[in-house]
């Protein structure tokens, strides 16, 4: 129970941070992907602009998640195995020896 809890922590915090840094990065590369090359005054349908922005955005923080929650899944694994490969085999937990 105790690694699934660590598991799920783990996917949980990657997949906030992974929206996290999506959300700030993502307009920036939002707006310089629809700025035009030159500095002409161009006319655009302003409706299909702002949906096309909108899923853009919305696209990329779907991303960023997926990146984060597949991290955090790297790194708990990492955390789990490390864990085990402290406890030497044969050796039972502290906790369970029977003091005199």
């Amino acid at each position: 129970m105790s690694l699934l809890k660590t598991f799920l922590i783990f996917i949980l915090a990657g997949t906030l941070l992974g929206t996290l840094v999506a959300s700030l990065t993502a307009p920036s590369y939002i707006e310089w992907n629809n700025s035009t090359p030159l500095a002409a005054q161009t006319m655009c349908n302003l409706p299909e602009v702002v949906r096309s922005v909108t899923a853009s955005l919305m696209h990329s923080q779907l991303m960023g998640a997926a990146i984060g929650a597949g991290v955090g899944l790297v790194a708990a694994i990492l955390v789990a195995i490390r864990g085990r490969s402290k406890q030497r085999p044969g050796t039972p937990p502290p906790s369970a020896t029977v003091a005199g």
